[in-house]
């Protein structure tokens, strides 16, 4: 939505009718240039002027000092993405598909969204101890993208994992 002089989007919303009074919305509100998140309270029967977005994916294939390269997998056109729209950077592999959304009428990237889950290789943990199973105890890996994640006390170096994007926890170990 455009509000106060920029794009911003609705992350949580919720409606409040107090016993007296005028009702209102309670907002949390992400500015799409800077990336800053606000709470923000709107009164009821304010007009918010909305924006037009398109949703495109794209497909990972390098990075620089400070943008990241996607393609567009119709039309193979490149293009350079900043950081800071990008959610979960640190879990970008080359070939990686992923959503950006585009503000329609200025054609700019306001948002990259990677996959709920992604794959990942285990490149160091400490060795399990046999039969210490019992317990649902986790301890620190770090995967193949440089990303520090606890996992189960069964997972070796080696091992692939899915890993929520959103959270950045292990969620399970992939088959072979």
């Amino acid at each position: 939505m455009n509000h106060n002089h920029g794009l911003w989007q609705v992350i949580e919303f919720l409606h409040v009718k107090p016993g007296k009074g005028a009702a209102f919305v309670r907002t949390k509100l992400k500015n799409l240039s800077t990336g800053k998140v606000v709470d923000h309270t709107f009164n009821s029967g304010v007009k918010i002027e909305p924006i037009r977005i398109e949703v495109h994916e794209y497909q990972y294939i390098y990075n620089d000092d400070d943008n990241f390269y996607f393609m567009n997998l119709e039309t193979f056109e490149q293009i350079p993405v900043q950081s800071i729209v990008i959610n979960a950077p640190e879990f970008l592999k080359d070939g990686l598909v992923c959503k950006l959304q585009f503000h329609a009428a200025e054609e700019r990237v306001l948002s990259c969204d990677l996959p709920t889950h992604v794959e990942t290789e285990i490149t160091y943990t400490e060795p399990g101890i046999k039969g210490d199973t019992a317990t649902n105890t986790m301890k620190p890996a770090t995967t193949d993208t440089g990303v520090e994640i606890r996992v189960p006390l069964f997972i070796n170096t080696g091992d692939k994992v899915k890993v929520d994007t959103r959270t950045k926890e292990y969620v399970e170990r992939v088959k072979k």
